[in-house]
Parts: structure tokens; sequence; C-alpha cells
């Protein structure tokens, strides 16, 4: 089973909170999966992760360009694991696919928007429902995030 996270976001976008968080998935060695509500969501971060900090860019893909298996980074609209991730991130309202393989999923949704949190509470009862061991954490007012769950 997967280890499954809820990150809730309250004091930074997707944009700001998500590049930390591919980046430490990166060093520990993983294969990383983004999987993006739409097709529009995935090229804003395609083009978001190639320029997000002036000294710094995070190499990866998308579904839609060649040999996206041999990619540390996959953006994606799929639920297939093309690249043998090891670790998938759903945001923009991704619909989870099964889960075999990863070692951890992490849900990222906006506090801000209504739809997305009633969405993550269902995604929240489906794993625990489905056996997977999953936790919930909220930004504090510094942006750190925070057990809660």
């Amino acid at each position: 089973m997967a280890d499954v996270l809820f990150y809730h976001l309250t004091e930074s976008t997707l944009e700001e909170a998500l590049p930390g968080l591919l980046e430490r998935s990166v060093a520990r060695g993983w294969r990383v999966a983004v999987q993006t509500g739409t097709q529009e969501r995935r090229d804003a971060l395609d083009t978001h992760l190639w320029t997000f900090r002036d000294d710094s860019f995070l190499a990866h893909a998308t579904d839609r360009e060649p040999h996206p298996a041999e990619q540390p980074i996959l953006l994606t609209t799929g639920e297939d694991n093309v690249n043998e991730a090891r670790i998938r991130f759903l945001v923009d309202g991704a619909l989870p696919p099964a889960l075999d393989g990863y070692e951890r999923a992490v849900f990222m949704f906006d506090g801000h928007d209504t739809a997305q949190v009633q969405a993550a509470r269902g995604h929240w009862k489906a794993m625990k429902a489905a056996g997977h061991a999953v936790t919930y954490w909220q930004q504090g007012p510094d942006r750190r995030w925070e057990r809660k769950a």
C-alpha cells in the first residue's frame, strides 16, 4: 500500500509549493509523475518548472513529448505510470489511478477552492477505505507544512 499525503495549500499557490516538493523527491532518487486535471494546467506547469527560479530549473518533460519513459519528472494528464515513478502528485482535480506500485501519492489542493476541498475529502475517504496510510498536512502562516492528521 502506498503512503498517501494530502497537502492543503492555504498560504501559497501550487506553483510556489510544488517545485520544492519535486526537488526533494528527485533528491531521494525517486522518479516523479505529476498528474494534472487538464492539458492547459500541465502545459502551464511545464513552462513554470523551467523558469520558477533564476538560478535553477527542474529537468522534466510532458507526456506529449518524445521519450516520456526516460524522464525523472513527467507531467501528465493520463493515469499510466509511463516513467515508472515511485511518487505521484495529483493536482488541479486530477482523478487518481490505482496506486499499486507507487511508494507515495500526494494530493495537493487549494484551500481557497471549495470544489478542490470537497474533492480532497472524498479522496481521503476513498484512500482510507482502500487501506492506504493517509496523512493530512496544512500550511502554517510561515508556509511550512504542519501535520494535522
